[in-house]
């Protein structure tokens, strides 16, 4: 290993361990080993103090505290020159989880092989770099496991025992305890590898959707900036309207400077007008401008697809009902939930891309038909869960612009979707047509806007609910 810078916490510099390789919180932290590795210790120095002052077992004890002493040195060197908060590099954590493993089979050869019951304890560092680093070191630390356990059949000291009942176990007891310590090892590395990368992308795709929902959310608070600029820039202007008035009354009228101040008097009242919009919010125009009816809404999604293919948009009522087209509020989660489905509709569609709007008393329904190849079999049943997808996925990760190429889009429509209320399902066409279909439903109550002066759901019949 090379040599190790000393760091402190004041400097602030990173060991070559900790460079930028992987993502932060991606790697694991170095106090995590050391304390794993003080519990091992405890555990083995215990073992062997019970053993040889307890039982009388006949074993190298001092050989054996060797060993032990070695790793409760490595703690405290660690300890002594790295920081607590320090994250290594993957391969640095696998270098330091193969001398666990080494030092394991250094001290189950003093003490009978595979003999030993302790020899379990080969299937936790594999466990460990599973659920923490990259598959390829992870199938080293399985590879070196592997070939300890094997090579501690024919090599190894006696099992500690009464001198009068030593026990030699027969070669085919070893190999078992072999076959179930390599099928134990891989089970529990490919389990912990699985449920720890569910848990990374399930985290990176959260990350992702709240990134989305910032941006959104940014947009919203423009509102509040402008506000706050128009508060900010009133008096200023006025300032700026009453001199050049009092300059205008100060000039005879023909000069050409008069010409200048009767325009900026003109400009000066318009900026004040625009101003007074922006702080008022828009006034009682925004009551109307903050409501769309949801046909209206989702033409104007489609709008920057047309020409593209043919986008047909529906609207039909399977139903009887006197409702009218059900009146929503605008909400970017459902304006970019719904766009990024038909989006991915177009992206796969061969002609034609159908969208159908349905009402009913109780449920709105919004359904996106393609024609295209549909939903594989292999995918379909995965539909909502992140990096999901049929597209080459973007090696770049989380890093990826807008989440493009990663199997997010799905995943993050569907979360904004419901979170206003929404159930969405996906299924493809019976045969013989082709193609995918993408249904969103909401209750009616969830996104439908409530007049102000009746308190009614708008649409609804006041006199029907007396």
């Amino acid at each position: 290993m090379k040599t190790i810078t000393k760091i402190t916490e004041n400097a602030g510099v990173r060991p070559h361990w900790a460079g930028p390789r992987q993502p932060l919180l991606h790697r694991l932290r170095l106090q995590t080993l050391i304390t794993l590795r003080w519990i091992a210790v405890a555990g083995q120095l215990s073992a062997i103090v019970i053993v040889y002052f307890g039982y009388s077992f006949p074993l190298p004890f001092w050989e054996s505290l060797t060993v032990i002493s070695l790793s409760a040195a490595l703690n405290i060197y660690l300890m002594l020159h790295f920081g607590a908060n320090v994250r290594l590099r993957h391969r640095y954590v696998a270098m330091l989880l193969s001398y666990d493993i080494i030092h394991l089979a250094v001290l189950i050869y003093l003490t009978g092989g595979l003999a030993n019951p302790f020899s379990l304890l080969f299937i936790v560092p594999t466990t460990i770099a599973a659920s923490t680093i990259k598959v390829k070191y992870t199938i080293g630390l399985g590879l070196l496991t592997v070939a300890c356990i094997t090579l501690l059949i024919p090599f190894h000291l006696p099992l500690p025992w009464g001198i009068e009942n030593n026990i030699q176990l027969p070669l085919i007891y070893l190999v078992g305890i072999w076959v179930a310590l390599v099928c134990s090892l891989s089970f529990m590395g490919v389990y912990s590898w699985k449920i720890a990368n569910e848990a990374r992308e399930m985290a990176n795709a959260l990350f992702a959707t709240e990134r989305v929902l910032a941006r959104e959310q940014k947009l919203t608070a423009l509102d509040g900036l402008a506000a706050a600029a128009a508060h900010e820039l009133g008096t200023p202007l006025a300032t700026i309207a009453l001199v050049a008035k009092e300059l205008r009354h100060e000039l005879p009228d023909g000069i050409d400077a008069s010409q200048d101040l009767d325009l900026l008097m003109s400009q000066t009242i318009r900026c004040r007008k625009i101003l007074a919009e922006l702080a008022s919010g828009g006034g009682e125009s925004d009551a109307f401008l903050e409501r769309v009816e949801i046909d209206a809404m989702l033409a104007e999604i489609i709008e920057p697809y047309k020409g593209q293919l043919t986008i047909e948009l529906a609207v039909c009522q399977s139903e009887p009902s006197e409702l009218p087209v059900p009146v929503v509020a605008r909400n970017p989660g459902i304006h970019f939930g719904l766009g990024s489905l038909i989006e991915n509709a177009i992206g796969f569609a061969r002609n034609k891309v159908v969208i159908n709007i349905d009402w009913s008393d109780e449920k709105i329904f919004i359904t996106i038909r393609d024609d295209g190849p549909g939903f594989s079999s292999a995918v379909i049943d995965r539909l909502g869960e992140p990096y999901v997808t049929t597209r080459p996925v973007n090696p770049d990760g989380i890093n990826s612009p807008e989440g493009e190429g990663m199997g997010l889009g799905f995943f993050i429509a569907k979360t904004l979707l419901e979170r206003s209320g929404a159930e969405v399902f996906a299924s493809n066409e019976t045969s013989p047509r082709r193609g995918a279909i993408v249904s969103v439903v909401w209750p009616r109550q969830a996104i439908v806007v409530r007049s102000q002066d009746t308190g009614m759901i708008e649409g609804e019949d006041v006199e029907n609910k007396k």
